[in-house]
């Protein structure tokens, strides 16, 4: 769960007992290469598993995590039982609009941090 304040992230927190917004952290994540290096640092969690929370968390404690509310609905996806609920949602209300006030384009982004596409380290 991610808390906003001002539209920015202030903190960020994987599955919650009490969440402190309505915010689920959901969608498609962008790095830099030096996630990497964040990855390799990271230890599994009591889940066993190691999360992108930490890696969000890492780029927020640097201030370069940026974020966007999307209007629509969100389901889960990671189960066939899932991914069948999800695609009939789609099929029913169609997927979640990508023109929307939100919307913004790299040349409306920050050129602080922008991504590049090339090779990646070895």
């Amino acid at each position: 769960m991610a808390e906003l304040r001002d539209g920015r992230v202030v903190a960020i927190k994987e599955k919650p007992k009490r969440p402190k917004s309505p915010y689920a952290v959901t969608g498609i994540y962008l790095y830099d290469d030096r996630v990497f290096d964040v990855i390799r640092t990271l230890v599994p969690s009591g889940r066993g598993e190691l999360e992108i929370t930490d890696v969000n968390s890492w780029y927020l404690e640097r201030g370069e995590l940026a974020c966007e509310v999307l209007d629509g609905w969100w389901t889960d996806a990671g189960t066939f039982e899932s991914l069948h609920r999800a695609g009939n949602l789609v099929a029913q209300t169609g997927a979640n609009r990508n023109d929307g006030p939100t919307t913004r384009t790299l040349a409306e982004e920050p050129a602080r941090r922008r991504v590049r596409a090339g090779r990646g380290r070895s």
